[in-house]
């Protein structure tokens, strides 16, 4: 194969595999950590989420762009993936919804792709010898070992602090409810809003949204807020969000959890990493997983229930390292035992790993906003 040719591209991994490929989106190189995604739809919002900060992400479903993009479907203003991975391209979406097809997108938006990849050989490979670093390099500026070489240098994600990179900078407030349509059961709201705190860590467009539907008024935060900032606010509750990097390196999110836990009555919620960081500030400890849980289709649950759950996460709580004086784990990943949520057994705190916000199931998981609501409503 012509390395130098601007016809093909190159995907690289840090144990030496090679695959190769075709560009689409923008060309150039790009390195980062490779994980893959089992879900058979919701591409663009897994592109945006910035939960995947920094990766390449593979698509396991053989064909990704079948319905273009459009602005309804963004978890942020742009996208935060680093790399694309796939299988088939497809360049004629068929959604009326559709503003643009995915390459042209991704190249606007400078996101670099390869495609023509046998995505089923990739991810029983990641399957087996876990997730690692890996580089696309579709301008043919590079040859293979060039890229090895590159890959030396590329940071572990363990220890990455990546909540600061994307959080926002300044505090805002988030108004939009979920799109009329979303489901057709009656929320009850009291006449005046519930004010929450949302701490960005990476918050989703889409959480955001749903905790307007029921009946919050939101200000989303900085993750580097601390804690008298937050009090003066007079939250009625406190919203961790999701987000990408190592847990365990989010020590000022840490340190806030902590000191609402010890020092407030105020109900605490922590979706994906904001879980984490509760079970952090509890004295718990966090570890990387080997392959991650990303996709649809994630059965949790505990005492006879199952949910059908949308995951993102690379790590999670290490359930021997738990309080069981303090917490009760109220819900495991039914593939592998993991927990997949707790809550505290003498005040309004629990965390979920999973996305109740995505509509899995399609709506198995979103009684936990109305948990998060009855709490603040049982203390007015």
């Amino acid at each position: 194969m012509n390395y130098s040719s601007k016809d093909d591209a190159i995907l690289v991994l840090s144990d030496g595999t090679l695959l190769e490929g075709k560009p689409f989106g923008f060309k150039g190189t790009v390195l980062g950590e490779i994980v893959f995604n089992t879900g058979l739809t919701g591409y663009q919002e897994v592109l945006t989420d910035p939960s995947y900060h920094g990766q390449l992400v593979t698509f396991t479903y053989p064909e990704l762009g079948n319905t273009g993009v459009n602005p309804e479907d963004q978890e942020a203003d742009s996208p935060f993936v680093k790399g694309v991975i796939a299988r088939q391209i497809i360049n004629k979406p068929s959604s009326w919804r559709a503003k643009s097809n995915l390459a042209d997108w991704l190249e606007k938006q400078k996101v670099i792709g390869i495609h023509g990849v046998d995505t089923r050989s990739l991810v029983r490979h990641l399957r087996e010898y876990g997730t690692m670093n890996a580089a696309i390099s579709t301008d043919g500026k590079f040859t293979p070992l060039q890229l090895l070489k590159k890959l030396q240098d590329v940071p572990s994600m363990e220890g990455l602090n990546l909540a600061e990179k994307v959080t926002t900078q300044k505090a805002y407030k988030w108004k939009e409810n979920t799109a009329a349509g979303f489901d057709k059961r009656e929320i009850n709201q009291t006449s005046a809003s519930f004010k929450v705190a949302a701490i960005d860590f990476g918050i989703k467009r889409s959480i955001l949204n749903r905790l307007v539907a029921f009946g919050c008024e939101v200000n989303v935060l900085p993750a580097s807020i601390n804690f008298s900032e937050v009090i003066k606010l007079c939250p009625e509750g406190v919203f961790l969000s999701n987000g990408p990097g190592d847990p365990a390196a989010v020590t000022k999110g840490i340190a806030l959890a902590k000191k609402l836990i010890e020092e407030t009555e105020i109900p605490l919620f922590g979706i994906c990493l904001g879980h984490q960081i509760l079970g952090l500030a509890l004295g718990a400890k966090t570890f990387k997983l080997p392959y991650g849980h990303r996709g649809l289709n994630h059965p949790c649950g505990a005492n006879g229930q199952i949910e059908i759950t949308s995951q993102n996460h690379g790590f999670a709580i290490d359930a021997s390292s738990l309080n069981p004086n303090l917490v009760e784990i109220t819900h495991l990943n039914l593939n592998d035992r993991t927990v997949a949520g707790f809550a505290m057994l003498n005040k309004p705190v629990f965390g979920i790993q999973y996305h109740p916000e995505a509509s899995p199931g399609p709506h198995d998981a979103d009684y936990h906003f109305e948990r998060f609501v009855a709490q603040m409503s049982e203390r007015r």
